[in-house]
């Protein structure tokens, strides 16, 4: 789960790493329980070798595309906090990734619904100084204690641009 060593510059420090919550699965598993119940009502209902064979290979394509697939991209993505930037990775055969400076988020807020409150995870929104805006970071686990982290780091660093008194 941890991010990769070689994404980090020299002295960097991560602070935090996380995936999204296995809350994210759900639609997945909920695919998973209604394709079998299809494989096997067919399978029970209809007494033809052919078309029980048929049903059941569309089942494993759905399962390949409804249920592994998202599980493979649960597994592969990864958030990082570290001491100077926002680190977000995800994709399988294309890695794709994001990187916020912390020197540059000027807004940080949280969204939690109604299915978040008893997993204690949200969405984490990020608003940087860039012209890219906005990344929003789905099921982050703690995703109160993660905005409190983001802000105490960025209350710490020393500003970009120092104030002079008397202009």
């Amino acid at each position: 789960m941890a991010i990769s060593r070689k994404l980090l510059n020299e002295g960097e420090e991560v602070l935090a790493s996380m995936r999204q919550h296995p809350k994210a699965l759900f639609p997945a598993i909920f695919a998973l329980v209604v394709l079998l119940a299809v494989g096997v009502a067919v399978q029970t209902l209809i007494d033809q070798h052919v078309v029980t064979l048929v049903v059941w290979a569309l089942v494993a394509v759905g399962v390949l595309w409804w249920v592994a697939r998202p599980v493979l991209l649960w597994a592969v993505a990864v958030h990082a906090i570290t001491d100077r930037r926002i680190i977000t990775r995800w994709g399988v055969l294309t890695r794709r990734g994001h990187d916020i400076p912390l020197k540059r988020v000027s807004d940080i807020s949280i969204e939690i619904n109604l299915i978040d409150r008893p997993f204690g995870c949200g969405t984490l929104i990020i608003t940087d100084a860039s012209t890219d805006g906005t990344v929003y970071l789905h099921d982050i686990p703690h995703v109160e204690r993660i905005k409190l982290l983001i802000h105490n780091i960025v209350h710490e660093l020393p500003d970009a641009h120092p104030r002079t008194e008397g202009v």
